[in-house]
Order: structure tokens, then sequence, then C-alpha cells
């Protein structure tokens, strides 16, 4: 036995310790990060929720001021119209800040759209007919 063998014993006992004492830190770390932002989020939902509330309240209150002078119906009609009208807005506000590019600024071609001109998109029709891995694509039950 040479005199340094004990040493190198010792030196991967120190690199194991401090591989533990490293992974012990980084995890200790990441629990207090998720911890607190849990908590952000949880905020958050309830925030939501109460803002959920209070928005059918005040849809509420405008449908019983319109009542007054309107038939029950016709109120909530108008509320429900209003309301739709925001949710409208609120979705071409959201869609505003987060613009997508069309496909055909990456390369290739413009993407086809519908007859109805609705804006959806649709791949474009297969050049071929597809191929059926090991024979008919008919199967047994076409065969006289």
């Amino acid at each position: 036995m040479e005199p340094l063998d004990h040493l190198e014993h010792l030196d991967k006992q120190l690199v194991d310790e401090l591989a533990l004492v490293a992974r012990e830190t980084v995890r200790d770390e990441l629990r207090e990060q998720t911890r607190k932002q849990r908590r952000t989020a949880m905020l958050y939902a309830a925030s939501g929720a109460v803002a959920l509330y209070a928005g059918g309240a005040l849809a509420l209150a405008v449908g019983l001021a319109l009542a007054i002078g309107l038939p029950g119906w016709a109120a909530a009609l108008i509320t429900a119209a209003i309301l739709g009208v925001m949710a409208y807005a609120l979705r071409g506000a959201a869609r505003s800040r987060h613009p997508h590019p069309p496909a055909h600024v990456h390369g290739g071609s413009p993407p086809a759209g519908p007859p109805g001109g609705l804006g959806l998109t649709y791949p474009p029709p297969p050049t071929e007919a597809p191929r059926w891995p090991g024979g008919d694509p008919e199967g047994p039950h076409h065969r006289a």
C-alpha cells in the first residue's frame, strides 16, 4: 500500500459529501421558490374568483336598473348584449398584444382558408393517394 492511497479515499468522500450538500442546497432553494410561486398563484386565482362574482353582481345591477323602465326579458337581453360586446372587445385586445406572424413569413405559401371566409386554416390536400403497407387497402371484405 502506497502512502497516498488513503488520501484518494478521502478525496472521494469529500467529493461525495460536497455533491450531497450541493443537492440539498439546490433542493431547499427550489422548495422555497415553489412555495412562493404557489402562494402567488393561489392569490391570483382567488382574485379572479372574486372578480368573477363582482362582475356577476354588476351585471345583475345593470339588469335590475334596466328592468325599472323595461320588461325583465328586455333588460336581461340588453345586459347580455353589453357583456357580449365587452367579451368581444377584450378578446380583440388580447389578440392585438400577441400577434402571430403568418406562416408564409418563415417560408412557404400562405395558408389556405375555407370557402366561407371564417379565417380558419386547413392543410392542403395530398398530392397522391396514401399507400397501404402489406397489400390491398380495401381489405379482404371487398374481394370476390
